[in-house]
């Protein structure tokens, strides 16, 4: 996968594409980051991207002409269509879903924006998504675009080492993730539950589907609204609501 994020302050993605997960999964070759600053490809000598809004009103608004130059400049070196993804508050709410779905495209690109907002005609001529992180207001859009990035990149193949991993967790199996524990078995008192230290593997997973019932119900009831459950899971939640 190819992803390029168009930001003018491309220092920002530094610490984050350079550890951890992100660092692995370019190491592995499964993936190709791009930070590229659209003020380069402003067509005026101060390397202005903002204007006021037409009509009057606070904040500046990011102009046309940069970012459509970056991002023709981009298809031309592409060899696939790249999905542009907006990072606005105005998008489709980002979810599990929406990143095992942009997991499957071959190179993505992310607008950043600042200031008070972009001009409309970014976002009905070149943008293919619109996303948001939540109902809530930021600086800019390279956190949302590295959180998106994130969440996406370690659900490419190979990337996490243990192909399990991405499958069992929250949201993932439409459930929360169940509780883990580690050695020691008795940590000042506090004990790790009987049936994962019995070796009965149907058990510990009887176990571990119930306790993701239970925190699902606990938690995030919505999540069961769009969940089909198996007849097992309709008697654990029976169960459940009776306690």
């Amino acid at each position: 996968m190819r992803i390029d994020f168009l930001s003018i302050f491309p220092e920002m993605f530094e610490g984050v594409l350079h550890h951890s997960i992100m660092k692995k999964a370019q190491e592995k070759k499964a993936v190709e980051f791009n930070v590229i600053n659209f003020r380069d490809y402003a067509d005026n000598k101060h390397q202005t991207v903002d204007d006021y809004p037409y009509g009057g009103g606070a904040g500046m608004v990011l102009k046309p002409q940069p970012i459509f130059d970056a991002v023709h400049s981009i298809k031309s070196t592409s060899s696939a269509d790249p999905r542009i993804i907006l990072v606005c508050p105005q998008g489709e709410r980002f979810n599990q879903q929406k990143a095992e779905e942009l997991a499957g495209a071959e190179h993505l690109v992310f607008i950043c924006g600042h200031y008070e907002g972009y001009d409309e005609r970014i976002r009905e001529h070149l943008v293919t998504d619109e996303i948001s992180i939540g109902d809530f207001v930021l600086t800019g859009g390279e956190l949302p675009s590295m959180t998106i990035a994130d969440s996406v990149v370690r659900l490419l193949p190979g990337v996490l080492g243990n192909e399990d991993s991405p499958v069992q967790d929250s949201f993932s199996s439409g459930l929360l993730e169940h509780p883990h524990y580690t050695r020691p078995a008795d940590f000042r008192g506090l004990k790790v539950p009987d049936t994962l230290i019995s070796g009965n593997h149907k058990l510990i997973e009887e176990w571990r589907e119930e306790e993701s019932l239970r925190r699902t119900v606990e938690r995030r009831p919505d999540l069961l609204e769009s969940f089909e459950l198996s007849d097992r899971q309709k008697k654990v939640l029976e169960k459940l609501k009776k306690n």
